[in-house]
This record gives C-alpha cells, sequence and structure tokens, in this order.
C-alpha cells in the first residue's frame, strides 16, 4: 500500500486537524466509485495520449498500472481496509504514481476533481440503473406468475378500505404490474440524462489541453458530453431525479406489502404467507408475522427521506463545486441498496404466499 498524499495539497505546509481530516474524509463510502473511477482514467488517459499530453510509452505506463490496481482489488476489500486516503480519487492515483511513477503524476492532467468525480459517479449510477430495471423486471414476472397461479380467482374490491366490487385476482397482481412498468420508464428516462459525460469540464471553466470530449465519451459509453461546463461540476439533479424515482418504486412496494399484511391477517384470510417470508412471535407461538413486507413499507420513508435530503443540500448552493455536494454519494448509494433490495424481498414474497380462493370469493 501506498502513501496517499491529497490531490489539493500543492500550498500546504501544515497537517490537518486529525478531527476535521476524518470528518473531510469519504472513502469509506466513495470507493464503491473504485471501478467506475479507474475505467475513466482508463479513457481520459487515451485522451491525454491523442491530445499529445502523453506519450504512448506514458499512455502504456498509465493503463497497465490502472489495470493492476483493478486486479489487486479484485483480490478483496483487504486492499482497501489499510488505506489512509481522502476519497477513492488520492488512492486511486496514490496507488498509479507508485506503478507508473511520472507518468501517473500526469493522468491529472486537464482534469479535476470537480468532473472526474462527477463522470465516476454517472457511470455508477448508470449500471445502477440497468440493475435497478432487471430487478423491476423480476418482480413484475413475479406478480404475473402469481396471476397465473390462481386463474380466474376473485375477491373483493374496495374503495376507502370497505368491499365496493368483485374483482379479479390477476386484476389485482397486474394493477402492480402497471405500477412497476411506470417505475422502469422513470429510470429509464432518468439513465438517458444521467449518462453524458461532465469529463473535460475541469473545475468549473473546462481546460485548455486540446482533449477531445467527444471521443472520451464515447469511449465510455456516453450518448454525448454536457454542454457547460460550471452545470456540469456543480448540479447533482441526476441524483435527485434517481432518488425519487427509487422513492415512486418504494411508494408502489409498500402499498402492495400494505395489501398483502391486511390480506394475510386473520380477519381477512385471503392469503396466507409462506414460512420464508414470515417469522413468529417468541410470547405468542401461534403468531406467522408479515416481516418481510413490513419492512419493505417501513422501508419507503427512508428512500424519500434521501430525496429530500439531496434537495436540501443543493437548493441555496452559489456555483459552482462545493463541498456540501459530497453528501449527495450516502444518500444515493443508500436509496439505491434499499430500493434493490426491497424489489428482491418482494419478489420473493410474491413467490411465497397463496390465495385461499375460497376465502377469497366467499367474502
Amino acid at each position: 500500500m501506498s502513501e496517499t498524499k491529497n490531490l489539493w495539497g500543492g500550498r500546504f505546509t501544515g497537517e490537518a486537524d486529525p478531527g476535521f481530516a476524518a470528518f473531510n474524509r469519504s472513502f469509506g463510502f466513495d470507493r464503491r466509485l473504485f471501478a467506475a473511477d479507474v475505467r475513466a482514467s482508463l479513457a481520459h488517459a487515451e485522451g491525454l495520449r491523442a491530445a499529445g499530453v502523453l506519450t504512448v510509452e506514458e499512455a502504456r505506463q498509465v493503463a497497465d498500472g490502472l489495470q493492476q490496481i483493478l486486479a489487486r482489488a479484485a483480490e478483496g476489500d483487504t486492499y482497501f481496509d489499510a488505506a489512509k486516503a481522502e476519497d477513492v480519487h488520492s488512492f486511486i492515483e496514490s496507488e498509479l504514481v507508485a506503478l507508473a511513477g511520472e507518468a501517473g503524476r500526469k493522468l491529472h492532467t486537464g482534469r479535476s476533481r470537480n468532473d472526474q468525480v462527477a463522470t465516476a459517479f454517472r457511470l455508477w449510477l448508470r449500471e445502477e440503473i440497468d440493475g435497478l430495471t432487471h430487478s423491476i423486471r423480476e418482480t413484475q414476472a413475479a406478480l404475473i406468475d402469481l396471476a397465473a397461479a390462481h386463474a380466474g380467482a376473485v375477491l373483493p374490491g374496495y374503495t376507502h378500505l370497505q368491499r365496493a366490487q368483485p374483482i379479479m385476482w390477476a386484476h389485482w397482481c397486474l394493477a402492480y404490474f402497471e405500477m412497476l412498468a411506470r417505475d422502469r420508464e422513470r429510470l429509464t428516462d432518468a439513465r438517458r440524462r444521467t449518462n453524458v459525460s461532465p469529463l473535460g469540464s475541469a473545475a468549473l471553466a473546462g481546460t485548455s489541453y486540446p482533449i477531445d470530449r467527444e471521443s472520451v465519451a464515447r469511449a465510455l459509453g456516453f450518448e454525448g458530453v454536457t454542454k457547460n461546463s460550471l452545470d456540469a461540476v456543480s448540479d447533482r439533479d441526476f441524483c435527485v431525479e434517481f432518488a425519487a424515482a427509487c422513492g415512486l418504486v418504494m411508494v408502489h412496494l409498500s402499498r402492495m406489502a400494505e395489501d398483502v399484511i391486511l390480506y394475510s391477517t386473520t380477519e381477512f384470510g385471503f392469503l396466507e404467507l409462506g414460512d420464508a417470508i414470515s417469522t413468529g412471535s417468541s410470547l405468542m407461538p401461534q403468531k406467522k408475522n408479515p416481516d418481510a413486507m413490513e419492512l419493505v413499507r417501513g422501508k419507503a420513508g427512508r428512500v424519500f427521506g434521501h430525496t429530500t435530503a439531496l434537495l436540501s443540500m443543493l437548493k441555496g448552493l452559489p456555483l459552482a463545486y462545493n463541498k456540501d455536494m459530497q453528501e449527495d454519494k450516502e444518500a444515493v448509494f443508500d436509496a439505491a441498496d434499499t430500493t434493490r433490495a426491497s424489489l428482491a424481498v418482494t419478489a420473493t414474497a410474491l413467490r411465497n404466499v397463496r390465495l385461499r380462493e375460497d376465502c377469497a370469493r366467499d367474502a
């Protein structure tokens, strides 16, 4: 493990206060951007080579070093655990300099942490959206299977939680299918706005190095480049949009969970919960508690809170970048993790419930 130095330490001679250093440090959570940051650095190195900033040999040294760093990281978290880096970007640079020497130092030419962070975050989020849309499809498939398993079954439909009209069980299943379909569309639409490259915006006003931004963007799979460097490094509306889309997923999962909880009570008696998604009581052995669905319902508020936190963080920031924006990572990471886990648990729950067709019909 190499000794890590701050990327911004040029004019500083004194040491940071230990309390502030710990407060300022983000490596504990932004290390999730590791693979995305390395990927962006590989593309940036090629852009520097094409611009004549790096020689062919220097570009090769940088690429080889970055690939070695990826390989070491693949061996396990112990590679990161001993690091004293301020953030993942400092960590990668210090490791690269140890492997590639002066060529590694030149990688940051024409790049600031501001556009570097924004690029890695967009790359990470793009893949996360792809994973979430897949998870939504899995939950939709579970709804279809549950509808097919009880084809022709009827149950009461409710308004104001009062019996209203009889409906088909499949109609209930497909109502949530449609909600999730819109959720998938929203995430896909958010992906389109996320999928543009801010690399080349530098700190706030671009760079005078003749780096071909479009070429670098294509190498990273972006659909285009951001048009204004101030905007590119200083806004996180794509994070807010993602968190809000996750919030709507959680709204729909929470409503579904509430229905399942109600329908599985003795008073309703429509659904039987499988043991795989239930817990019992330490005092009352007759109980079968719908903990899986209750947790999905409860975690919805957590995701809503992340959207509010992001909006509150951004609302008063002057242009351009401010360190407040470091607070975007944990909110987005947890919104993604919670939504993905809730989708997985909901899909499992749907595959472990059984409709009591007689009880539902006679209600």
